[in-house]
């Protein structure tokens, strides 16, 4: 679905959200109107979310959490440098699923009646 498969090769925002026009199997069209990526946004902001919740979850469950020292501000200091470590990674899964909120996928596209994308 992205035209390098490595999201961490080459931290510019062209490479890490690089895509083909269309996909090479199927021809479905990736960008299906004129600002359609926006809607990403809430996907990603869920997602780090849910990884937050998760994490201090962890972190609760194992180390723990107190009023009497700074442990959860050791947490929220490791949570977010993987935060920003993994938002590339959370950038491309957020287009995937917000993709299939828009697009079915079928495994066959190529003999099915009614094809969901434009050729």
């Amino acid at each position: 679905m992205f035209k390098v498969s490595n999201p961490y090769k080459s931290l510019k925002l062209s490479s890490i959200l690089g895509m083909p026009d269309e996909c090479p199997v199927c021809h479905q069209k990736f960008d299906l109107e004129p600002g359609f990526w926006y809607g990403t946004g809430y996907v990603s902001y869920a997602l780090v979310v849910l990884f937050s919740i998760i994490t201090f979850v962890i972190w609760v469950l194992t180390i723990g959490v107190s009023t009497e020292d700074n442990r959860v501000f050791a947490w929220l200091l490791c949570n977010a440098i993987l935060c920003v470590i993994l938002q590339p990674w959370f950038m491309r899964f957020s287009r995937v699923v917000y993709l299939n909120f828009f697009v079915r996928y079928s495994k066959n596209y190529d003999t099915e009646e009614g094809k969901t994308f434009d050729h």
